[in-house]
């Protein structure tokens, strides 16, 4: 994928390509990104339904889906994953927002 000039881009930022958007790296301004403990993950996949971006990333080959991770190029921080898995295993979440090192 090649960027496009500003008059090859659509009025009002209409989408002309439907399912395009693994295509685009959406990540790259966060502050904050939720680190995965998979420990107390209880694979709910509460974080996968509610996250905005599609960054969780889940394994679908086996007899039930499992969440193995975040998908950083595509996660834009907003922290919904974390407020949302809950807090079973001991009292912890499998997801905690942390501070990105850069």
């Amino acid at each position: 994928m090649s960027l496009k000039k500003a008059s090859e881009l659509t009025e009002g930022g209409i989408i002309t390509e439907a399912g395009n958007a693994s295509e685009y790296k959406t990540g790259d301004w966060r502050t904050f990104v939720p680190e995965f403990v998979v420990e107390n993950c209880i694979q709910c996949l509460f974080c996968w339904i509610y996250c905005p971006d599609s960054a969780i990333a889940v394994d679908l080959s086996g007899e039930k889906p499992e969440v193995t991770g975040i998908i950083l190029e595509h996660c834009k921080g907003c922290g919904i994953c974390a407020a949302e898995c809950p807090p079973v295993k001991k009292g912890k979440a499998a997801l905690v927002m942390v501070r990105e090192a850069k």
